[in-house]
């Protein structure tokens, strides 16, 4: 059962682990979806792993900190695909792990642009043309629930999107528009990799069977954990979650 056919969705952070594969994942249930990322040699290649698969995804390069940017994604939408139904506000970086007192001010600043920024400039230029009933969902994290030593650019912009999310919730209701921000855990993906090494240079391996330990569920998250929770959020079997954080962790939150 195709349950999103006749759906139009953005995703940004498209050619991510996390973006590509809920791409997919519309597309397989009948969507058509722009994908949407900074490095079009990434997006060629998705793009391409998408048309050999049968699935309709595009892309547009877009730098999402960049207002004009985010304006020509929404216009490339529209343009050809006729709408847009969801948006997986999705794209975000990491930045260092460092403490506090020695984390770099451009890297701050840096992630700020990109997840609390670049979160909102896609809200402000897709709200005018997605249409009444669709649904949004924002990629937070755990990250966004808890503080963590080391990670002070990651969890203020984690925990910022959630303000943005309830905001939008509130101001969207009346057009039955349904706002929410998913929270992975610990995923098995490029980021996790990166955070690893940062949290114990060399031995990221180490760090990794740490972090296992530390889920109840005894492993990490795989990007189609995230992608499935996305999915249902999108679709009408969640037609009364509006305005909620919902945590794909395996349990680490309780």
């Amino acid at each position: 059962m195709n349950k999103f056919e006749g759906k139009v969705a953005i995703v940004t952070g498209g050619s991510g682990s996390i973006g590509f594969v809920t791409a997919k994942n519309l597309a397989e249930n009948g969507a058509k979806v722009l994908i949407v990322d900074i490095n079009e040699d990434a997006l060629k290649e998705k793009e391409q792993e998408a048309k050999a698969a049968g699935l309709e995804i595009s892309y547009e390069v877009a730098d999402v900190t960049k207002s004009a940017d985010n304006k020509k994604y929404v216009d490339t939408c529209v343009s050809r695909y006729g709408k847009i139904n969801f948006f997986f506000n999705n794209a975000g970086i990491e930045g260092v792990v460092s403490p506090m007192q020695d984390y770099p001010e451009e890297v701050f600043d840096k992630v700020i642009a990109v997840n609390v920024k670049g979160v909102y400039l896609g809200m402000k230029y897709v709200i005018p043309h997605i249409v009444d009933g669709g649904s949004i969902v924002i990629t937070s994290s755990v990250a966004g629930l808890q503080g963590s030593p080391g990670m002070v650019g990651y969890i203020t912009s984690k925990h910022a999107v959630i303000g943005i999310m309830r905001t939008a919730a509130l101001e969207l209701g009346a057009r039955k528009i349904r706002v929410n921000s998913v929270h992975p855990g610990v995923v098995d993906n490029r980021m996790m990799r990166s955070l690893e090494d940062g949290m114990n240079p060399g031995h990221g391996d180490e760090v990794k069977k740490m972090m296992e330990e530390a889920v109840p569920l005894k492993r990490y998250a795989q990007p189609e954990d995230i992608s499935n929770m996305a999915a249902f959020l999108f679709s009408d079997e969640s037609s009364y979650v509006n305005g909620t954080t919902i945590s794909v962790d395996g349990g680490m939150k309780a």
